[in-house]
């Protein structure tokens, strides 16, 4: 299939954001450019990510693998807390060795793939999985105006750090004219950092119409899927936690055969993010993924359930898990014993959590905004969406809906079974299994092996040498599961290729630089390799 016939596809993410636009019905919002692009395109109204938290929450949109699954669940695996050196951080987790990042798949087919600029997996980003990966990356670096491309650009101003005082001193919206919802308290405190959220929101907004100027400027619009979505919600008794405030996300897409305005309300998982891109890209989608593609050429029936999940998050252990379905959704609380309010330093300083704790010390909260100071938690919860929208009324105890109570219990105990639950080990052991006498594995180097007639690819040349063409150049890497790139480039910043197959040098002079890498390992040392090839 010729390059320039592939779609290329964009992703403009909004950091910590629910579905507060205004094509969602949100009566605050100011988003004419989101509002406008869903008119364009199709919007999804049951949108769920796997986790109310960044970085498992991206693990999983990366790799298209549950965190669960893969033993990125636990939220920080690379920072220590001074107060906390107990605790097996750091550590860049390591999932199976035939787990990628998606985006590999994409090179291979032969996308330009770019990242502007977060990725926070859990481990380290590999060098293999973006050809640019930084503060500069864009679809205008690729060298071949016709080579389909993958990009990606987290606007991060909404981030929940936004609604901090000293990240917005002078809100653009009324905090007068925000009305909490129902779990938070309605004071003046919490007014106004709703009102940085919205402002925060409404920058996004600006962003995200100048970037779809920017494609329309290259000539690029008709033939690019445009996705908007984003990892999370922001507040509290969302971020953190599976309710629908932490995992109901706004997903919007535009292209050339998504349009006129659709609303569709499939439930779609951010898990199946990954696998939808290979399958608009035409490539095969490999069977290990956990998540399935939503629409493109490998589309499944839609799902009957989304799955969410909880454990660590920062320095406070905790093991949730969740299912929902178009209606109701059921919690499972591993650690009833636990408060719901452990402490997370960070999360703290949500000037909205700190009013919630100055109330709840006054004996000043309603019973829904106490839901979080409840103890002990209850075993089991369940929640009639429809009817109760900010999860208020725990039905799990009521007999009416004891059918449906035990059907979420099965459907999340198969789930737990099918994807291979990690929680269910403890994280240092987890850790000491990955890291063994506490040092993280590296990457075995590159091997170059030389294919010609003279040398039948039987030795691996480690200094290069002379060869009478043609000439093939095999790299191989000895370690399970890595990822080879490999440049010809002189420069100190070299662009790396991915390695998908032998190289044919031409007659002349090259100089090979290799490096290999396996998720979680550390990176091989780079080989350098001179190869001189000679017509016959």
């Amino acid at each position: 299939m010729p390059s320039q016939s592939r779609p290329n596809i964009l992703w403009i993410s909004f950091e910590d954001t629910g579905p507060n636009y205004g094509c969602y019905g949100d009566p605050v919002a100011r988003t004419p450019n989101v509002d406008r692009f869903a008119a364009e395109g199709c919007r999804w109204s049951h949108c769920y990510s796997t986790s109310g938290v960044c970085a498992p929450a991206r693990s999983a949109i990366i790799t298209g693998m549950y965190a669960t699954s893969i033993g990125t669940h636990h939220m920080r695996t690379t920072h220590v807390h001074e107060d906390t050196p107990e605790m097996p951080t750091p550590y860049s987790a390591v999932p199976p060795h035939y787990v990628k990042c998606f985006t590999e798949y994409l090179r291979a087919a032969g996308y330009y793939c770019t990242n502007n600029f977060k990725t926070d997996y859990q481990f380290e980003p590999p060098l293999t999985a973006w050809d640019e990966q930084g503060k500069d990356a864009h679809w205008r670096n690729r060298p071949d105006p016709d080579q389909p491309f993958f990009a990606v650009f987290n606007l991060m101003r909404s981030h929940e750090s936004g609604m901090w005082p000293e990240k917005c001193p002078l809100p653009e919206f009324d905090p007068d004219s925000i009305k909490p919802p129902p779990h938070l308290p309605d004071t003046a405190k919490v007014r106004v950092a709703l009102a940085r959220m919205y402002t925060h929101i409404a920058h996004n907004d600006r962003e995200f119409g100048a970037m779809l100027t920017e494609l329309e400027k290259d000539g690029l619009a008709d033939n690019t899927y445009v996705f908007n979505w984003s990892d999370h919600g922001p507040l509290p008794r969302g971020k953190r936690w599976p309710y629908d405030g932490g995992i109901h996300v706004p997903l919007i897409a535009r292209g050339p055969d998504l349009g006129g305005g659709e609303v569709r309300d499939d439930l779609v998982s951010t898990v199946d993010l990954g696998p939808t891109m290979l399958s608009l890209a035409g490539v095969e989608i490999p069977h290990h993924f956990q998540g399935r593609a939503f629409i493109g050429t490998q589309a499944r029936d839609p799902r009957d359930y989304i799955f969410a999940s909880r454990d660590r998050h920062d320095v406070s252990y905790d093991m949730v898990r969740a299912v929902r379905d178009r209606q109701y959704k059921y919690i499972r609380n591993y650690r009833p014993d636990l408060p719901y309010l452990s402490w997370i330093p960070y999360r703290n300083r949500h000037p909205i959590m700190q009013e919630i704790w100055r109330l709840h010390m006054e004996g000043g909260l309603d019973e829904a905004q106490s839901a979080l100071f409840r103890y002990p938690r209850p075993v089991e919860e369940l929640y009639d969406t429809e009817a109760d929208p900010h999860e208020i009324r725990n039905l799990a105890a009521d007999p009416r809906v004891r059918s449906d109570l035990e059907r979420m219990r099965n459907a999340l105990d198969a789930w737990i079974e099918e994807v291979g639950d990690m929680g269910r080990i403890p994280e240092s052991e987890m850790v000491r299994n990955w890291y063994p006498e506490g040092r993280q594995p590296e990457t075995a180097p590159v091997i170059a092996v030389p294919i010609c007639p003279e040398s039948p690819g039987m030795e691996p040349a480690l200094e290069g040498g002379l060869f009478v063409g043609p000439l093939l150049v095999q790299l191989h890497c000895a370690t399970q599961g890595a990822s080879i790139a490999y440049t010809f480039e002189e420069d100190d910043d070299p662009h790396w290729l991915l390695y998908t197959e032998p190289l044919r040098l031409e007659a002349g002079e090259h100089r090979l630089k290799a490096r290999a890498i396996r998720i979680g390992y550390r990176e091989s040392r780079e080989i350098q390799v001179r190869f001189e090839v000679r017509e016959t």
